[in-house]
């Protein structure tokens, strides 16, 4: 017969709290590490207008750089209106435009990021649509 453990109850629905207490302190050393390196960077943002929108405009710059810029921007799928209004929230926190802006630390490497999507850059892409055009006799403005 298996045995009954309801008469011995433990403390909380945690147990002893032993994993908990374990992931906590993890957590506290992970935060404390990237605290020092991005809080300068997120602080005026998250005082300025939460951690949500603070977040949503830190991926809208990252997006800005790696998507080049506004109409980088509109070929994801944002609206222009959606794009202005990120830029003058950007702005009015920032003081600087998303292109001007450099996050301390942050270094973007847009050649690598485009090899990881599998997009061609511009470049490439235009290198090859005239290479094509040169195989099949077509001329490029």
């Amino acid at each position: 017969m298996t045995e009954d453990f309801r008469s011995q109850r433990m403390p909380s629905p945690e147990g002893q709290g032993k994993a908990k207490g374990r992931l906590e302190r993890a957590w506290d050393g992970y935060a404390k590490g990237v605290n020092k390196v991005v809080g300068p960077v997120t602080g005026p943002l998250t005082k300025g207008v939460g951690a949500a929108a603070a977040v949503d405009l830190m991926g809208f710059w990252l997006c800005w750089q790696t998507e080049g810029g506004f109409e980088g921007l509109q070929r994801m799928g944002m609206s222009r209106s959606a794009i202005y209004r990120r830029i003058g929230l950007f702005r009015k926190l920032m003081g600087i435009h998303p292109d001007e802006y450099q996050m301390p630390g942050v270094t973007i490497d847009v050649a690598a990021y485009l090899a990881g999507t599998g997009m061609p850059s511009r470049r490439a892409a235009m290198e090859a649509s005239a290479s094509e055009a040169d195989e099949e006799g077509v001329t490029q403005p």
